[in-house]
């Protein structure tokens, strides 16, 4: 089908946002409070800070202050890919912190485990289901990188199953698979926006005062508290909690570290069910390629398949603006290769297309800090994969704000710093210099030159 005809009718909406059973806005903050902890951003990592710190403490007086509506940003635009990874990927994690790449697996499977706790204890239904994820190679030369996957993940006693084309072929049919691998344990499927509305709830119902629409422009330290100054009111605070993702933070020194980059997305219409049986999928897992610019891709609960990735969109300046949510080319683009890969649903059309902007640092994955004495800590730098990552974020920040000395602070993960990026425009000019690095690599069998090779020597290893 020609992608212009099947994207004809697709809304410029977040598909996961734009449904009627989207929540009422609560009402935002008017007038000065206090509060024990206050918490900056509605977005998972937000919203996971104020319900573990009320776990842990149900007397303390939480605030959580957010700008627009509850995950209306990354948390509710995502594929929702619910990962155990904590450093995006396990072979990021073993070139980075070897030494500590066991305990970070565990503890990241332990974080899933206790995700899909906490939304059973709670009675959240946001059509978790722990499906796993087919990484699947599209070209010769990817096939070298799933061994190396299976045989680090051995190591570490952990079990990927390595599938050849036929048996990869038997889970999701594409002519495009050549092998795959299928992490059965290490990742579940989840509805984004139900998550992040069903976390609101039940930190409503623990007691945390929650404030939509209600922005915050400063940040100062009177001596006493911590001061949030928001358009119609103030929150004066012992601590805060910064989530705030990719968005101008509040602490200037993030600035170094963190870079807005827009990733792209669209959604099928129902794929009818003679249809989806041509493509198998029974058993409805997450699926990956393996290419430096790779696709992602999931299953919905009435069956249509959202598709999204491949390009990665960095604006000169790190502009974040509401127009750079709509890439044409970039939807083009992206519904050529989703009939490329299933030819068998030629003629479905799209309903939704829709960007974001995502909190990407130099390490792909999240770092940690505090300031101001230690009463704000902050956890930003996910890359994407951070619907289940932004829980252990915000345990770690509740440790550091509690000053405890636990096995996530002691992890060198935590307490290094990313590589900072260099200031503009001197920034802008590297990132697109990469960007067209990575999209040579892929055209030449993942042969990395000379400029990508440097950047692995100084721990700057981009791949995605």
């Amino acid at each position: 089908m020609v992608p212009s005809k099947a994207l004809a009718d697709a809304e410029r909406k977040p598909y996961w946002l734009d449904r009627p059973i989207a929540p009422e806005p609560l009402p935002p903050l008017t007038g000065d409070v206090t509060a024990d902890l206050a918490v900056v951003g509605g977005g998972f990592t937000g919203l996971w800070t104020a319900l573990m710190a009320k776990e842990r403490d149900p007397s303390l007086d939480v605030v959580l202050l957010e700008g627009r509506a509850v995950g209306w940003a990354a948390s509710g635009r995502n594929g929702g890919f619910c990962a155990a990874s904590l450093t995006h990927g396990l072979g990021n994690g073993q070139d980075r912190w070897p030494a500590e790449i066991a305990t970070l697996e565990r503890l990241g499977l332990e974080n899933l485990d206790e995700i899909e706790q906490t939304l059973a204890r709670y009675g959240v239904d946001c059509s978790f289901e722990r499906t796993g994820e087919l990484r699947v190679a599209t070209e010769e030369w990817q096939l070298a990188g799933l061994d190396e996957e299976v045989s680090g993940a051995a190591s570490l006693g952990m079990r990927l199953e390595r599938l050849d084309r036929e048996q990869v072929r038997a889970e999701v049919d594409s002519p495009t698979y050549l092998g795959g691998v299928w992490d059965r344990r290490g990742v579940a499927m989840v509805d984004p926006a139900r998550l992040a509305w069903g976390l609101r709830d039940v930190c409503v119902r623990l007691g945390v005062r929650v404030f939509e629409h209600t922005p915050v422009r400063s940040l100062h330290d009177d001596g006493v508290a911590l001061e949030l100054g928001t358009p119609k009111g103030r929150v004066r605070a012992g601590r805060v909690a910064l989530g705030t993702g990719a968005f101008p933070p509040l602490l200037r020194r993030l600035r170094h570290f963190l870079v807005p980059v827009y990733d792209y997305a669209l959604m099928t219409e129902p794929v009818p069910d003679d249809l989806l049986a041509e493509i198998g999928w029974r058993n409805r897992q997450g699926i990956g390629d393996s290419a430096n610019r790779f696709h992602y891709y999931r299953l919905t609960d009435d069956n249509r398949i959202l598709w999204g990735g491949y390009d990665a969109v960095y604006h000169n300046g790190g502009l974040v603006r509401p127009e750079y949510d709509q890439r044409d080319a970039t939807f083009e683009k992206l519904a050529t290769h989703f009939f490329e890969t299933f030819p068998q649903l030629h003629g479905l059309r799209f309903t939704h297309r829709w960007g974001g902007v995502i909190d990407t640092c130099s390490r792909f994955s999240a770092f940690f800090g505090t300031a101001y004495g230690s009463r704000l800590a902050y956890a930003a730098g996910y890359t994407g994969l951070g619907v289940g990552a932004t829980r252990f974020g915000a345990n770690v920040m509740l440790d550091l704000l509690q000053g405890r000395v636990t096995e996530r602070t002691d992890l060198r993960m935590v307490r290094e710093k990313p590589v900072p990026f260099p200031p503009e425009p001197v920034r802008s000019g590297v990132i697109q210099l990469t960007r067209w690095a990575i999209a040579r690599a892929d055209e030449h069998e993942g042969r990395r030159n000379a400029w990508l090779r440097t950047l692995d020597a100084f721990g700057v290893g981009f791949d995605s």
